[in-house]
């Protein structure tokens, strides 16, 4: 019998924050149980929704988009509807432009009365008060590992817990009860507060836990087993069930007709095998120029070929973008590696064979991307605070070495970003590591394991 067509289809409404490493997953599970025939509402602003990449046309009508439009708040730049448009200290504002789509999405659901379920993030601590309105269940998907979630704790110890000062979560918290070096670094705790509203992240985070029916990961079992564990100690409500690791489907490796790539693969072509390393800050981190410089100087004294991805920071002038490379650097390197501007089609770089590792900024579809092919990760944490628990989480699993910087202000050295990618892509010392990352494959990169997860997580939802 088809499992399929015999249950009862229910109407989802998909809530993600204004981010794309949250939109990107979102969409991810918003096809996987469309494919179940489940039909689904994904609400966001006009231009994320644009961002998509294009649906399959047997999925079209079991998706609607549901556009709503930003509010305008001040100090928000007019057209901006994402974190990667804006500098870390003025997402604030996002923050409370969304908090005011409030009415709108109300306005939906009232019309929307075959809609019982609400797939929802972090942000919208308004959103039980009027779900519970209008008879609506909540999920709370957290893009999150389980680690992460661990460490934060339970809704009573974020909201009134025995941690005060930012030093408080410098430390692994008692109830992680195995042993791991899951904890912030003191300059993250102190950009953490930077990208902070009135309603702080933490208070976002608690009140949504509070009122969901059940909070569902990206990780699974056969990789954070410890943390999943104790997450469910110390929730008893609501379930704890992890989604899977969503990897990307391997099909956008293969599609041709890329000029860049055709450019850069030819390049790639011309190296010896695992010789390349990769470096790609994602969307959203912007460091001084001071930092980018230091950066480049490590990443030209380690001596071996790379692919680096640099990107302009948001709202700031072309002649200061291009001051953030030391001047002269990329003639000088012009034989070692290449320096791209810009977008460039980060899983087909690492999907080269070529391509020995990844220095990343540890955002966790990047990490996922690159242990899914079985690629270690040089760890420079940067851009949000839970991108430290991920660079932690990766060097306690021995995937990954994290660049040492200073704990306080997080300056570090070039001399350590190059001893750090020389040890995991060369030197002996990190054969065991470049070991660990290619057996994760089969974690990381099993789309099987990945779909019996979500298979697990829709009948979780289906049995609400």
């Amino acid at each position: 019998m088809d499992y399929s067509s015999s249950r009862k289809q229910l109407h989802i409404a998909m809530f993600p924050w204004l981010a794309y490493g949250h939109i990107a997953p979102y969409l991810q599970v918003a096809k996987f149980l469309a494919q179940k025939n489940h039909h689904l509402y994904y609400v966001s602003t006009p231009k994320n929704i644009s961002r998509l990449p294009q649906l399959p046309p047997t999925l079209c009508s079991n998706i609607t988009f549901i556009p709503l439009s930003l509010p305008h708040v001040d100090g928000l730049p007019p057209g901006v509807e994402s974190t990667s448009e804006l500098p870390i200290h003025k997402v604030p504002y996002l923050k409370k432009s969304f908090d005011k789509l409030e009415t709108q999405l109300t306005e939906f659901l009232e019309r929307s009365p075959q809609i019982k379920l609400i797939i929802h993030d972090f942000a919208p601590h308004w959103l039980p008060p009027m779900a519970n309105q209008l008879g609506i269940n909540l999920v709370y998907f957290s893009i999150l590992n389980a680690s992460s979630n661990a460490f934060l704790g339970s809704p009573s110890e974020i909201l009134g817990g025995s941690r005060k000062s930012p030093e408080d979560f410098t430390v692994v918290p008692t109830w992680m009860d195995y042993p791991n070096n899951i904890a912030f670094k003191l300059h993250e705790t102190v950009s953490h507060k930077e990208c902070e509203d009135i309603v702080s992240d933490f208070e976002r985070y608690a009140t949504v836990l509070l009122n969901c029916k059940i909070l569902t990961l990206r990780t699974c079992y056969e990789f954070e087993p410890e943390a999943l564990r104790v997450l469910s100690k110390i929730h008893q409500k609501p379930i704890i069930v992890p989604l899977g690791l969503l990897p990307p489907p391997l099909t956008s490796v293969d599609d041709k007709g890329d000029e860049n790539w055709e450019a850069l693969k030819k390049w790639l072509d011309s190296k010896q095998e695992k010789s390349v390393f990769y470096v790609a800050l994602g969307s959203e981190v912007s460091l001084s120029q001071e930092s980018m410089h230091e950066l480049a100087f490590g990443i030209e004294k380690s001596g071996l070929p790379f692919i680096w991805v640099v990107r302009k920071p948001p709202l700031v002038g072309e002649q200061f973008a291009e001051d953030m490379i030391p001047p002269e650097f990329e003639e000088r390197v012009s034989k070692q590696g290449m320096v791209l501007r810009g977008w460039a089609p980060q899983l087909r770089i690492l999907a080269h064979s070529s391509v020995g590792g990844f220095l990343t900024h540890c955002g966790w579809s990047s990490v996922i991307e690159s242990l899914g092919l079985g690629k270690p990760l040089m760890l420079f944490p940067g851009g949000s605070a839970d991108l430290g628990l991920i660079a932690r989480l990766m060097h306690w699993k021995k995937v990954g070495f994290e660049i040492e910087r200073n704990d306080v202000d997080g300056s570090f050295k070039s001399d350590l970003v190059a001893a750090c990618i020389k040890r995991v892509m060369v030197d002996p010392e990190g054969e065991q590591l470049r070991a660990n990352a290619l057996a994760m494959k089969e974690i990381f990169g099993n789309v099987e394991l990945s779909n019996k997860c979500l298979d697990e997580f829709t009948q979780s939802i289906e049995n609400i």
